[in-house]
Parts: C-alpha cells; structure tokens; sequence
C-alpha cells in the first residue's frame, strides 16, 4: 500500500480539476502522482521551505495558515487532501471544506483519531477519512 494510492482514490473520486494539499511538509509523491494523472494541484504549508521544497519538485506551492486561511487560495479547487495532518489540524481542514462546499480526504498518521465529520473508508489498506459538506 503504497501512499501514492491515496492519489488513486483521490482520482476515483473527483473529476480532473484543481486540488488543493493541505500541509505538505516534505512528502510530495502524493502530489506528483496527481499532476501525472492530470491534476492542477496546489500545496499549502506554512513552513516555507516545504513550500520551496514542493516548487522544486514542479508543484505549484504558497504559503498559508489553515487556521486563518486566504479563502482565494482555495476557490475553485474541486478537492481539499491532507497527508497525515495533527489531529488539532482536521477540524480546519474540514471547516475550510465545509466554507467552500468542496469534499475533503484525509489520510491520518496510524493511530491518530480521525475527524468525528468523516466517513472512514479503506482503500488498498489505506484509512481514509471523507467529508462531503454536500452531503452532511
């Protein structure tokens, strides 16, 4: 179970467009294999060397707080992800998903608690927390 799955669940999921990663850090192969299968993607960290990181490796990056984020960032994004987010974190994320009425997918560190708004699904041994405002 490699983590590029959670880009094939992703892509299952939501029709090609802009995807926003939420906390990069310096784990871009999710992102890539997004951009490789026809995704605009744009990282967001408030670390700005993982930022710098992430535009080296090609990916279009900015920097910004989820806990006051820049709404115009995220317009238009037809997904918000997260790659093994603090748990204080998630309820942000998911705010930031409900305020823009986009889906969000969250691949928690093992062992973390997931977001109590999430749907939890497995895909390839993966634990993968889903929130769709559309439907909540």
């Amino acid at each position: 179970m490699p983590i590029e799955d959670f880009a094939d669940f992703i892509a299952e999921r939501v029709e090609k467009g802009k995807l926003v990663e939420v906390g990069i850090g310096f784990q871009t192969r999710v992102a890539l294999r997004l951009i490789e299968l026809g995704y605009d993607v744009l990282a967001i960290d408030w670390n700005e060397k993982a930022v710098e990181n992430a535009r080296r490796a090609g990916i279009k990056a900015e920097v910004d707080n989820v806990f006051k984020p820049r709404l115009g960032l995220y317009l238009g994004a037809k997904a918000i992800y997260s790659i093994r987010p603090t748990p204080e974190t998630m309820e942000h994320i998911l705010e930031l998903g409900k305020r823009l009425n986009t889906p969000v997918f969250i691949l928690p560190l093992s062992g973390d608690p997931g977001p109590l708004k999430a749907k939890l699904k497995n895909f390839r041994g993966l634990a993968i927390y889903v929130y769709n405002p559309a439907k909540n």
